[in-house]
C-alpha cells in the first residue's frame, strides 16, 4: 500500500513524497529509519472533508508575531525556555496556538530543541521560522532571532492589512450589488415578468433573457445553490492538485493589471525572507530552498528551487535568476551588487522595501479606479433592467 508523507530531515528541511508499506505503522518506521521526523502520513490519494476546511485550524499571523515578540522578551530576561512557554500559553488568545505551545513545552521538557519541537507544525511555523530559530540556538542568540522574526512577520502582516483594507470597500460594494440583484430577481421582477408574459406580443431579446433568469431563480434556486457549492468545493480540490495550483498561480501572474500587483507581492516576500535568513547566518542554498516554500506561488517556487540548485553547483544567485521570465532584471542586477559587495542582506531588504512601496502605490491607484468602474457596472445593470422590463411595459401602456 502507498502512503503520502510530510516530514523534516535532520537539517530541518521539509520533505514530501510517498512510501510503500503494508501498514501506516510500518511506513512511519521506515521513514524514521531514514532519519526523517514524520509530521503527517496518510494513504496516498486520500481526501478528507475536513481538509477542505483547513483554514479553521490556522493561527493568524498577528498571533504568531505576538508569540515571537513575547518569547524573545522572556528569553532576553533570562527566563528558562520551558517557563517562558508556560507563561505564553496563558497569554495568547488563540486556542489552537495554546494547544501547540502546550505540546511544544512537553517536547522541550523531554529533551527536544525548540526548533525541532516547532518543526512538527509546518502549517504554523514555516521553514524560514524554523531555520531562524535553529540559527539562534546554535549561535546562542535565540532572543535576537525571535525579535528579528517578529519584526519581519510584522512587516508582512502590515502589508497584508493594507491589501485587505484597500479591497474591503470595493468587495463590499460588489457583494451588496449581488445581494440586491438576487432580491430583485426574487421579489421585484416576478410581478413585472408575469404582466409581460400575459401579453401576446413579441418581446425583445433582453427581456427574454431577464424572464429566463427570473424563472430560474424562482423555481430552481436550490439547484443553483447546489451548483454554486459544487463549483466552490470542486475549485478548491482542483487548486490543491499540482496542475491546478500551477494553473492558478500562472493566472495570478498574468492577469491584466492585477498580475503586476501579485508579482510585486511575491517579489517583496522573496526579498524580505531571503534578507531575514541571510541575516540569521543560514547557508545560502538552504536559505533559498526555505524561501521557495514561503513565497506563496508555485511559479516562483520552481524558479527559486532551480536557483538554489544552480547555486549549489557553483553559480551566483544573480546569474541563476537572470533571464527568468517572471524575475525583473533589476532584481537580478541588485542581487549581483549585493553578492559582489558582500552586503546581500541589506540589498535584499532595500529591494523588499521598494516592492512593498510599489504594492502600496498600486493599491491606491486600483482602489481609485475600481470605484468608478463599479458605478459603470451599476449603470449598465440599470440600463439592462430598463431596456428589458420597463420599456416593454411602457410600450404596452402607450399602445393600450
Amino acid at each position: 500500500m502507498e502512503f503520502a508523507y510530510q516530514a523534516r530531515d535532520k537539517e530541518g528541511m521539509m520533505r514530501t513524497g510517498t512510501v510503500e508499506a503494508a501498514t501506516e505503522v510500518l511506513a512511519y518506521d521506515m521513514l524514521q529509519e531514514h532519519g526523517l521526523i514524520v509530521i503527517k502520513i496518510i494513504p496516498a490519494g486520500k481526501v478528507t472533508l475536513f481538509s477542505e476546511f483547513a483554514f479553521l485550524d490556522r493561527v493568524s499571523l498577528k498571533d504568531l508575531v505576538l508569540f515571537s515578540r513575547q518569547l524573545s522578551t522572556l528569553i532576553n530576561a533570562k527566563v528558562p525556555i520551558v517557563t517562558a512557554l508556560r507563561v505564553l500559553k496563558s497569554q495568547v488568545s488563540s486556542r489552537r496556538l495554546q494547544k501547540i505551545i502546550d505540546e511544544v513545552t512537553t517536547k522541550v521538557e523531554n529533551g527536544d530543541s525548540l526548533s525541532s519541537a516547532l518543526a512538527a507544525y509546518p502549517k504554523i511555523f514555516s521553514d524560514l521560522y524554523i531555520n531562524m530559530i535553529k540559527s539562534g540556538e546554535l549561535a546562542g542568540s535565540m532572543d535576537e532571532s525571535l525579535m528579528y522574526l517578529a519584526n519581519q512577520l510584522e512587516k508582512d502582516y502590515d502589508l497584508r492589512s493594507k491589501i485587505i483594507s484597500s479591497l474591503t470597500y470595493p468587495a463590499f460594494i460588489v457583494v451588496a450589488l449581488f445581494v440586491v440583484g438576487i432580491l430583485m430577481f426574487i421579489y421585484v421582477l416576478p410581478p413585472l415578468v408575469s404582466i409581460l408574459q400575459e401579453q401576446a406580443v413579441s418581446l425583445p431579446f433582453t427581456t427574454k433573457i431577464l424572464i429566463a433568469i427570473t424563472n430560474a431563480v424562482q423555481h430552481y434556486w436550490w439547484l443553483l445553490l447546489i451548483l454554486l457549492a459544487g463549483l466552490i468545493v470542486g475549485l478548491r480540490i482542483y487548486i490543491q492538485t499540482t496542475v491546478g495550483r500551477y494553473v492558478m498561480d500562472y493566472l495570478k501572474l498574468h492577469l491584466p493589471v492585477f498580475g503586476k500587483l501579485f508579482k510585486n507581492i511575491y517579489l517583496s516576500r522573496f526579498s524580505r525572507n531571503l534578507a531575514t535568513l541571510v541575516a540569521g547566518g543560514i547557508p545560502i542554498v538552504r536559505a533559498l530552498d526555505s524561501v521557495a516554500d514561503t513565497v506563496g506561488n508555485q511559479i516562483y517556487k520552481d524558479i527559486i528551487h532551480d536557483a538554489a540548485y544552480q547555486v549549489k553547483n557553483g553559480k551566483t544567485i544573480a546569474s541563476s535568476l537572470s533571464g527568468k521570465r517572471d524575475v525583473p532584471e533589476v532584481l537580478a542586477q541588485m542581487t549581483q551588487i549585493g553578492e559582489q559587495t558582500g552586503n546581500l542582506q541589506d540589498i535584499m531588504a532595500k529591494i523588499a522595501s521598494f516592492y512593498e512601496k510599489e504594492v502600496e502605490s498600486m493599491l491606491r491607484v486600483l482602489t481609485t479606479l475600481i470605484e468608478p468602474l463599479i458605478m459603470m457596472l451599476l449603470g449598465l445593470a440599470v440600463a439592462v433592467m430598463v431596456a428589458g422590463i420597463l420599456l416593454p411595459i411602457y410600450n404596452l401602456a402607450s399602445t393600450a
